[in-house]
Order: structure tokens, then sequence, then C-alpha cells
């Protein structure tokens, strides 16, 4: 059987691979704290799983989905939108539905991407960037992004050459995994250098409600020519498994973009779209789930300064990215983690994080932390952590 080129080249999925290291621990009768894949534990609210029940029976002969989504998710979507950043979208032709934000950043490339294209992709960052780029035929080209410059890209350090083969910027803030925040102004300097380069700027926003200290801004608010963000309900309202976003933005864009979607998927089913609407009119349940995540981020940032590790607290997103002292490899620091008697999954930053030009490796000294353990079981890591102290820093 001839298998095609692009899946033989690619390697393994990072989070596949971390999951296999749960089960691991999980057939020797082990219960981990698992912070390796992003997927929140706490129930999807009562709310939303209430609207879900009586949108079945409302939509019992509904048949296929809207593929763009429907005009009422749609509607919600925009008000959420002008109600959190007060930006004026029209849903008709602004806003699109998407099977979640991981389906759509990877078909996203297909509209505007042709082969030997280069598409721009950060790292640390979310697999499906460049994934996606690949089965559109492009190249990615990753840009480093460092604490150094608070995680914000270096754009004129991309060789012209490389900028004058690219369709797509990508960026992501709230940024996941670093947990920085962009500032408006920077937002809008990145949008502005890509409309004067013909790049189309995309920021990944599904980790946009979760934040601590500072609200922060939307792409979106700089404008929408030449800019698209995505959203998702994944994290704001623990519905991982519901498959549920929208993208929004340059409507030349979205209109690309659906012609992609029509032809590849049949869209969210609108029971579930019905259940995101009233996701999206509570902010009660975010708040809540906000100061879970900044109760997890305060003790994991205590352990790790009793651990000796310099301080890396997030300002936004459920992720943790710690950096190691010297000498002590990501790789074999998670490794020493997975011992039963410490019983803690975490992502190796090289895992997510692609070498850049020059051989800058970003992840090289870094863990990913997932805030997505219990309370209790985030407890139990820290104290675990701190009293095999000695052997994690071997």
């Amino acid at each position: 059987m001839h298998i095609a080129d692009r899946v033989r080249s690619l390697p393994a999925y990072p989070f596949a691979v971390i999951d296999e290291k749960v089960h691991e621990l999980r057939r020797k009768g082990v219960r981990p704290a698992d912070f390796g894949v992003g997927d929140p534990t706490v129930p999807t609210p009562a709310l939303v799983r209430e609207r879900l029940k009586t949108a079945v029976d409302e939509r019992a002969d509904s048949g296929y989905p809207s593929y763009i989504g429907s005009g009422e998710f749609r509607g919600a979507a925009g008000a959420w939108i002008e109600k959190t950043f007060g930006v004026t979208l029209d849903p008709a032709t602004e806003i699109t539905s998407t099977i979640g934000a991981k389906e759509g950043i990877f078909h996203f490339p297909l509209a505007f991407v042709e082969p030997g294209d280069v598409v721009l992709c950060p790292s640390p960052g979310y697999p499906p960037y460049s994934r996606g780029t690949l089965f559109a035929g492009g190249r990615p080209y990753f840009f480093p992004l460092l604490k150094e410059n608070g995680y914000l890209p270096d754009l004129a350090a991309i060789p012209e050459e490389v900028v004058r083969r690219a369709r797509i910027l990508w960026l992501c803030y709230p940024n996941a995994p670093a947990g920085a925040l962009a500032p408006k102004a920077a937002l809008s300097r990145m949008a502005d250098w890509g409309r004067e380069r013909g790049i189309l700027v995309v920021n990944d926003e599904a980790y946009t409600d979760i934040w601590f200290d500072e609200k922060p801004p939307s792409i979106l608010e700089c404008g929408t020519d030449g800019v698209v963000s995505f959203f998702s309900l994944s994290k704001r309202s623990a519905m991982t498994g519901w498959r549920v976003g929208f993208t929004a933005g340059d409507p030349r864009a979205i209109g690309a973009f659906r012609k992609v979607k029509t032809n590849i998927d049949s869209g969210t089913p609108t029971f579930i779209q019905d259940a995101a609407i009233a996701a999206l009119a509570d902010e009660g349940h975010v708040a809540v789930m906000r100061e879970e995540y900044r109760t997890k981020r305060d003790l994991l940032a205590a352990a790790f300064e009793d651990l000796g590790f310099e301080a890396c607290a997030p300002m936004g997103t459920i992720h943790y990215w710690q950096r190691l002292p010297e000498g002590l490899d990501p790789v074999a620091f998670a490794e020493r983690l997975l011992d039963p008697e410490i019983a803690v999954v975490c992502t190796p930053g090289p895992w997510v994080a692609d070498e850049c030009d020059g051989g800058v490796r970003p992840g090289a000294r870094y863990v990913r932390f997932a805030m997505v353990a219990s309370l209790d079981d985030t407890r139990r890591a820290c104290d675990a952590m701190r009293a095999h102290k000695a052997k994690l820093l071997r």
C-alpha cells in the first residue's frame, strides 16, 4: 500500500504521545496528575447541558446543519464579539462557524496557500498551524517567541526572501503555551505589518477568556482588513468534546474559507450550536473557571519557586510555560515526573516548539503544564514535586 508523503513525513502528534504516557501509568495502577493535554476536567456548565437537552428535541428533524453556522449562532458570536471587544461585525459575511478551533486552523491554509508558499508560524506554537500548512502544500517558516521579547515576534528578523513568499502570519494571543498577552499597540503593529505586505494576519484567540490580571484585546480591534481571528468554546466553557467555535474578520478571507469548509464538512450539529449560544450568553461560569485556573497557577508558581525555578507565571491561558535551570533537560525532567511516586504528566518544551533559523530552539529549556488537572490533583502534584526535589533535579 502506498502511503502519501504528506503522511509518512509527519512526526507523531505530540499530544497523542502524551496520551500514551498517561495510559502507561494507569495500566500500572497509578492515577497521574495529568497536565499534559489541554483538556479541562471540570464538567461542562449545567446551563449548557440543559440547553442541549431541549435543543435536541427542538431540532429533531433539522437534518444537516448549515455549512457556515446557523444564523442564530453567528448572530450570537457577533453579539459576544461586540460585548467583549467593542467590535461590530456582520454575521452574514464576517463570521463563520468551525468544528472547534483545531479543524478550522488546520484547514484554513487551503484557501490561501499555493504549493511552495510560506506560512509564518510561531515557535512554540499549536501544531496545526504548521501541519495544516504542509497539507496545503506550503512551507512553514518558524519564528521564535522568546521570554526576553515578551513572547512577541521580531518580524523584522524574518528574511525578506521569506516574507515575499509568505501568505499567512499565525499569531496566538493570549499566547499558548507561553501565557503572554499582547498589548493592543503590538497587535496593531503586527496587523499593519501584514497589510503592508499583503500577508493575512490570523490570531488564534481560543484562550481570550482565560486571563488573570489584565483583560486581553482582540486583534479585531485593530480593524478587520487583512485580519482574521479564531475563537473556540473549548476552554472558556469546558466544551472540548462538543467541537464548536467560530472564525471572524475580513469578509474576503471568511468567504474564501467558507468555500473550503463547504467542500470538507457539514458543520457542527445545530443543537450543539444552540447550546453554544447559551454558553456565549453567560459570563458567570467563565469567571468561575478563570478563578480556578488562577488558583492552580498560583499553586504551581509556589511549587516551582520551591524547586528553585525562575518566575514564569502566565498572564493568561490554561498553560504554564516553565523555564528550567541551565543543564536540566526538559525531556529528562518530564520523564522523572512520570516516576510512579510522583506521577505527574507534563509536555517537554521541544515537543511543541520547532527549531527556528540560526538554530534557535525556543523550547530547549522549557516544560509545559496544562492547568487542567483538578485542584486536588494540582495540590497533590505540587506536594509530590517538593517531596522528590532531589530526584527531579539530579
